[in-house]
């Protein structure tokens, strides 16, 4: 084998127990390279916070060295793409999330870090409603280049990735296991597509098991890899409603579809709505609207001040914040406006009431 290089390294850390994700990132930020971590002495490994004695000797006494030689092997046969967490092709939407893992495991085509980029989870159990929905929103979004990730489960995940193939859309499935297999093993032939059309991608290195702890853990790239994540019918205990607050709390955009009052398929969709922790919509218009994916927006002219006369100095502070970008989060519109909490939000107020702005997912804003 050649010289050990930075890969080699970072598969390895990976590998070591007791450290996961968030520990290597830390490790990394105060040794630079995951090489580096592995000849520390093991005195000034137990200094960093949150790695103490027990972890130091874990690393230094880490021996899988040949499972390390094995996964490059499995890499380079089946050309696997690695991203790690300090690459450039690393999904950029994924790193700013605290526990994204150090490295991706990539078998596709897509461009992890285009412009749009939806998830889309749901009931293994759906309704004919719940299809139907599914299909239509991803038939609506065919001609808006908007990248479908889902977790190649039954149900609603598939319905999703096979509509988005159809539909010429790129499609990455999330799995919770290694790339040398496919799980469920009824969608390998949807998988294969997915390869030449879109992708898949793991964290977990090859001959890792679809697990029952692997799933939540690949529910958080669903979430975090996106812009938005589109729930469509969920029971109240539904794995989809973990997604969707991991979503929430990574800051991320969350629709919900409706279903009738007292279905047990549509009981998550509308919890979410019920507590603002989802927007409704029905349709990719919805979606595209609230995301400010519209293509005509590309070609919109600056909006013009003298509109805005009769609005008085904090409202137009905050037009002019608002003017040029797509939206804004609330708390950036009252760090950059320099006013209060209270001032910040009576005077968004009085624009959404003049019809000068529109409240967004997320706590975000934009003009009209």
């Amino acid at each position: 084998m050649e010289k050990p290089n930075e890969l080699y390294y970072a598969i390895a850390l990976t590998l070591v127990p007791q450290i996961g994700n968030v520990l290597a990132r830390e490790l990394l930020a105060h040794f630079e390279t995951a090489e580096n971590i592995f000849h520390i002495p093991q005195k000034a490994l137990s200094a960093i916070p949150g790695i103490g004695v027990v972890r130091a000797r874990e690393i230094k006494q880490f021996s899988k060295f040949e499972r390390v030689e094995e996964e490059l092997k499995f890499i380079e046969n089946h050309k696997i793409k690695v991203l790690f967490y300090q690459g450039k092709e690393y999904p950029k939407r994924l790193k700013n999330c605290y526990d994204s893992p150090m490295i991706l495991y990539y078998a596709g085509n897509a461009d992890l870090n285009t412009s749009r980029i939806l998830s889309v989870v749901g009931t293994r159990h759906y309704t004919e409603y719940g299809k139907d929905i599914c299909e239509n929103i991803m038939e609506g979004l065919s001609k808006e280049n908007v990248l479908i990730i889902s977790g190649l489960a039954y149900g609603i995940d598939i319905i999703a990735h096979k509509k988005a193939l159809k539909e010429g859309l790129k499609t990455v499935g999330v799995v919770a296991h290694g790339l040398d297999r496919i799980y469920p093993p009824l969608h390998a032939g949807i998988a294969r597509q997915m390869v030449k059309q879109g992708g898949l991608l793991t964290e977990y290195v090859s001959n890792t098991l679809p697990d029952k702890q692997n799933f939540p853990m690949r529910n958080r790239i669903v979430a975090g890899i996106a812009d938005a994540t589109l729930v469509i019918e969920t029971g109240i205990r539904g794995g989809s409603l973990i997604t969707a607050e991991l979503a929430n709390g990574y800051n991320r955009d969350v629709f919900a579809v409706p279903g009738k009052a007292g279905d047990k398929k549509s009981e998550g969709c509308n919890y979410l709505i019920r507590k603002n922790k989802a927007a409704l919509v029905t349709s990719a218009g919805d979606i595209m609207e609230m995301m400010g994916w519209e293509e005509h927006l590309k070609d919109n002219k600056p909006i013009q001040k003298e509109l805005f006369v009769e609005l008085n100095e904090k409202e137009k502070d905050i037009v002019d914040l608002l003017t040029g970008v797509k939206m804004l989060h609330v708390d950036e519109i009252h760090l950059q406006s320099k006013l209060s909490s209270s001032e910040t939000a009576a005077t968004i107020l009085s624009l959404e009431l003049q019809g000068f702005i529109k409240s967004m997912p997320g706590k975000m804003y934009k003009l009209v």
